[in-house]
């Protein structure tokens, strides 16, 4: 049975749509098959992945899933990795809100959904919209954990305890079991005395749920999403490359028994000729 992780952070322009593709694309080239679901009406997940949303529509979305227009397995589009695939979005997505208002257990359209694939995939990853709204809720009580992009700097702190709280009301009404994956901090500029002040915070605070790895301000992470790629295969020599399989070995450390973390490794994304291994 495949894990699903919710990427969310309501605070928008913290890096979560950029850390779910690169995440994913990192535990597909780790041979772990993959999905990534486009949760956020903006879609950028899907054109970061390379999906045309004008051919997609008339396929069916995630939103025709959702409302049960069709089913899930018959929206799942590959990517140019042999284990990443993609559950693509529209901007339709955004009338969800409004039309599941009235439905009966609206929050667990979403999980109803995931279920039936689920069994088909080592690792789901939800990118939420930029919201505390139902599609995240749904989202979280979709999830077997939850994993939260922060950008390093003091605003978004500020919105860090919003969205736990919320998460402490999915697990005592919609969803027990819904643990926290992790924190990850991104867009870290090395020269702000402000990043590393909100690192050493952070940390501090929330200990062991911090990961490791830090995901540096890179322009090639910007670059790859509008030419459709993961950064693996845009740019596998940078640091925001580097970073995201790092974080990846960390997610597959986190969640592997013990007994297999000594005998399956990650696989090296370089081989002897300095060629990407997928």
């Amino acid at each position: 049975m495949g894990k699903v992780i919710a990427l969310a952070n309501q605070k928008g322009g913290v890096g979560k749509t950029t850390t779910t593709i690169n995440l994913a694309a990192s535990l597909a080239v780790a041979e772990r098959k993959t999905l990534v679901i486009d949760f956020d009406p903006q879609a950028n997940a899907s054109s970061a992945l390379g999906v045309d949303k004008s051919s997609v529509a008339a396929g069916g979305t995630i939103y025709h899933a959702l409302i049960g227009q069709t089913r899930i397995e018959d929206i799942i589009k590959p990517t140019e990795m042999d284990c990443l695939f993609v559950a693509p979005a529209t901007n339709d997505l955004a009338g969800a809100e409004i039309e599941l208002v009235s439905a009966f257990a609206r929050e667990a359209k979403l999980k109803a959904v995931v279920s039936e694939i689920k069994s088909r995939f080592d690792y789901i990853l939800i990118d939420c919209p930029p919201s505390l709204g139902l599609l995240t809720v749904n989202a979280l009580t979709a999830a077997d954990s939850f994993l939260v992009p922060l950008q390093c700097e003091y605003f978004a702190l500020e919105g860090l305890s919003q969205l736990l709280y919320t998460v402490s009301l999915i697990k005592q009404n919609l969803n027990p079991a819904l643990e926290e994956e992790g924190i990850v901090l991104t867009m870290f500029d090395t020269r702000m005395n402000l990043s590393h002040e909100v690192v050493k915070e952070v940390r501090a605070h929330f200990g062991e749920k911090v990961f490791e790895t830090i995901v540096p301000r890179n322009v090639r992470l910007s670059e790859c999403s509008s030419f459709g790629k993961p950064i693996l295969l845009y740019d596998i020599e940078s640091k925001g490359c580097l970073a995201y399989l790092n974080l990846a070995k960390e997610v597959l450390a986190r969640n592997q028994p013990k007994a297999e973390q000594l005998t399956r490794a990650v696989p090296p994304p370089f081989n002897k000729t300095n060629q990407m291994v997928i």
